[in-house]
């Protein structure tokens, strides 16, 4: 005996009733989109780009959008990005990281005037869709993207590995030397020993808390 349990027939059931249900709920905000795409109303679209070239495209569509007076249909340039806090030498560096390199995010009313403005604009390679006919983004899709690009919440890096000295620059251990015994870049977090009273102590600290030494 292996020791699995095996899945009754109405647990089997139920899954692929969830499954489907998720499926006809996807295919029907697809074809809703669809829908108020068609009746010219204004959706979100996702357009693809060469590498690096997101900010430079959103800056030459805004300059085409202005130059062919396309005010009246295509509304907004999103380049989904997050803040980015490196440690280096001690000190704090910010940097914009893009959350979906290669994306553009385009709020428009589709026709053939405006797909052919975004289309040929500079650095855009096509629509996410299929060959022939865009598909708008799930407003759900958009809200979460967008959401997530707004958070004020902050991912540090820190260039820091086990065995190295840092300082602690706060909290009960400030101006104590701690060496690194574990690092988690997912928490920006690590645990460090500290050497109180001739005893070496792990203490867990934020990477705002050290500086390297």
């Amino acid at each position: 005996m292996t020791g699995k349990k095996e899945k009754s027939m109405a647990e089997e059931l139920n899954e692929d009733k969830a499954a489907e249900e998720a499926q006809a709920q996807a295919l029907a905000e697809e074809k809703e989109a669809e829908k108020t795409a068609r009746a010219g109303q204004k959706r979100w679209y996702i357009v693809h780009t060469y590498s690096g070239y997101e900010n430079k495209v959103k800056v030459n569509l805004e300059k085409r959008i202005e130059y062919m007076n396309m005010g009246d249909k295509i509304f907004r340039i999103e380049v989904p990005q997050k803040t980015v806090t490196q440690m280096r030498g001690g000190k704090k560096q910010e940097k914009e990281e893009k959350i979906f390199p290669g994306y553009v995010l385009v709020e428009m009313i589709m026709d053939e005037d405006s797909w052919y403005v975004v289309r040929h604009t500079s650095g855009v390679t096509k629509f996410v869709g299929s060959a022939k006919k865009p598909i708008p983004a799930r407003d759900s899709e958009i809200k979460k993207i967008i959401n997530r690009s707004s958070s004020q919440t902050q991912k540090i890096e820190l260039d820091v590995k086990v065995g190295d000295k840092v300082r602690i620059t706060s909290g009960p251990f400030a101006d104590f030397i701690a060496d690194i015994i574990e690092v988690y870049p997912d928490k920006a977090k690590l645990r460090a020993n500290v050497s109180i009273f001739g005893r070496e102590t792990p203490v867990e600290l934020e990477y705002k808390q050290i500086n390297k030494i």
